[in-house]
């Protein structure tokens, strides 16, 4: 039965075979978002040398993607609540697998960078809404659950991404990075036509001059933080910086005292749900120090191979898919509080333990400390996502869904910038600065996390 013609939800989750239908349509189609980010992470060198560009330009074949995906989450999430989170995941799927087939034949670096901004827009329409989905699929009392498995499902690509890039470079070009994407969004699709739920529609005309607005302030200000990042002039930073501000301004003041705002102001307004996103955007911008610049660290510096590269990565992710079925019952038992403090230190220690080992370390020296960091990362993702989800009144559930991922996209964005901003100003030893200042981070958002200890917030 298409989701169309499915019957109306229950009011507190679905049951049985239809609950595992619909998780499994959830969970392949943000596989399949996730995936590309993480095996792009790791074929950036080999996609710099082919198209003739720098290291750190390189990075906007990942920043593209990105950017895309955090100006147009959030009026995709409010869209996905006017025209049903399910029909929105689908068109994200038949998005990302037209924008894969652009990169694939892609040959230069602005035609790839075009290509990944439409494949991150198709990646923005799923997971502006996957988190709202899970909410609709999994009944109040598993709700840790079903959001752990969404959050394994993520480190499950990027855990896949590292091994999957080394096995095609081994065997082809990074064209066939994307290639991949078309079985699995043809599978993602048809689930996705004929399991996901029905959900509430919130009436009403969408916003199209906050959204105007929106991109023009997210788009601004990530391009002339970009321009400082790559020293491409001071004065056209100076001007994409003060429209962008200028934009975001006028966006707060326009969606101040809405009901249904497009940038959520009314859920940023309750503590717990602020300080749930803060945190999140300052792990996920210690989690890309990490992972955009130790590939290059491997293979320029330490001269591994594009195979071992991948492979030494991999731990990372593999190390949050381990721990994700502990995280779930411990997410449904114990505050997110407790535990993305302590998941975030874990992070932070693991990151500092790799900038600490020996000038050319052996492959163990670098396993271990990217399975502790790994581990800590996967105890802190699940259960600030929960607090970001139950603190929202359940109509809003859209909007928090969109947040969660502003919150990811806007803290990989920002720490990938950061990233190329220090290759670009360090000559020496920039991989060491980035863990540094990764490990760093990381300890920023335990100690904001931890705040919630003492508030008693979630």
């Amino acid at each position: 039965m298409s989701a169309t013609l499915a019957s109306p939800l229950p009011h507190d989750g679905l049951f049985g075979g239809a609950r595992y239908r619909a998780m499994f349509a959830v969970a392949l189609s943000v596989l399949l978002s996730v995936l590309d980010y993480a095996v792009v992470n790791v074929a950036l060198p080999t996609i710099a040398h082919d198209v003739h560009t720098s290291e750190s330009s390189a990075i906007w074949v990942v920043n593209a993607y990105q950017l895309a995906s955090l100006i147009s989450l959030l009026p995709l999430a409010a869209m996905g609540d006017r025209v049903g989170h399910a029909r929105m995941c689908r068109i994200g799927l038949v998005l990302f697998v037209i924008a894969s087939v652009l990169c694939a034949v892609s040959r230069t670096l602005p035609e790839l960078a075009a290509a990944r901004a439409l494949q991150g827009f198709g990646g923005a329409c799923i997971m502006s809404v996957n988190a709202a989905l899970v909410r609709f699929i999994y009944p109040s009392s598993e709700l840790g659950r079903g959001i752990a498995l969404n959050g394994l499902v993520v480190a499950l690509a990027v855990a896949l991404g590292p091994t999957v890039a080394a096995g095609v470079l081994s065997m082809a070009g990074w064209q066939w990075l994307f290639l991949i994407n078309l079985p699995l969004g043809g599978l993602a699709l048809y689930f996705a036509l004929t399991a996901l739920p029905t959900t509430p529609i919130i009436p009403g005309e969408f916003d199209f001059i906050s959204t105007a607005l929106l991109a023009a302030g997210l788009g601004a200000l990530v391009i002339g933080l970009d321009s400082f990042a790559h020293n491409s002039g001071v004065v056209l930073a100076l001007v994409l910086l003060i429209v962008g501000g200028g934009s975001m301004i006028a966006l707060v003041r326009i969606q101040l005292g809405r009901t249904d705002p497009l940038l959520p102001v009314d859920l940023l307004a309750r503590s717990g749900f602020r300080t749930a996103f803060l945190v999140g955007f300052f792990g996920f911008v210690a989690s890309n120090f990490f992972i955009i610049s130790m590939p290059f660290n491997l293979m320029n510096v330490l001269h591994r191979g594009p195979v071992m590269t991948g492979l030494l990565m991999t731990p990372w992710a593999l190390s949050i898919v381990l721990v994700a079925p502990m995280v779930g019952r411990l997410t449904d038992r114990y505050p997110a509080s407790l535990l993305s403090t302590v998941g975030l230190g874990i992070t932070g220690l693991g990151f500092l333990f790799l900038r600490l080992a020996p000038a050319q370390p052996t492959n163990f020296d670098i396993i271990w400390p990217i399975a502790v960091a790994g581990m800590g990362f996967g105890l802190f993702q699940p259960p600030n996502n929960k607090a970001m989800i139950t603190t929202a009144p359940k109509l809003r559930t859209g909007s928090a869904s969109g947040m969660i991922s502003v919150a990811r996209l806007f803290g990989q964005t920002v720490g990938g910038m950061l990233v190329a901003l220090i290759l670009g100003l360090v000559a020496h030893g920039a991989v060491y600065t980035c863990l540094s200042m990764g490990a760093f981070t990381a300890f920023v958002a335990a100690a904001l996390s931890g705040t919630r200890i003492r508030f008693r917030q979630e």
